[in-house]
């Protein structure tokens, strides 16, 4: 299954930036853009997804907040 790294816009506007079939390579991609961003509004994600449509509705599906320990 490859990688997918996306560029996520303000209001979820999901961008494709490139697929790797490597998980250091697709790492390596999105640090490396990261850094680049000097504006910090858009997010740069990596998804591990069997094909396109399937990252971009992971991407699109808000998570829930994490609970951390017991209440």
């Amino acid at each position: 299954m490859p990688y997918f790294v996306y560029r996520i816009a303000p209001q979820r506007k999901l961008t494709l930036i490139e697929t790797h079939t490597r998980y250091q390579e697709a790492k390596a991609l999105v640090r490396r853009l990261r850094q680049e961003e000097a504006s910090g509004e858009d997010d740069i994600r990596m998804i591990f997804a069997q094909h396109q449509s399937e990252a971009e509705r992971l991407l699109a599906t808000p998570r829930d907040d994490r609970v951390i320990g017991e209440d």
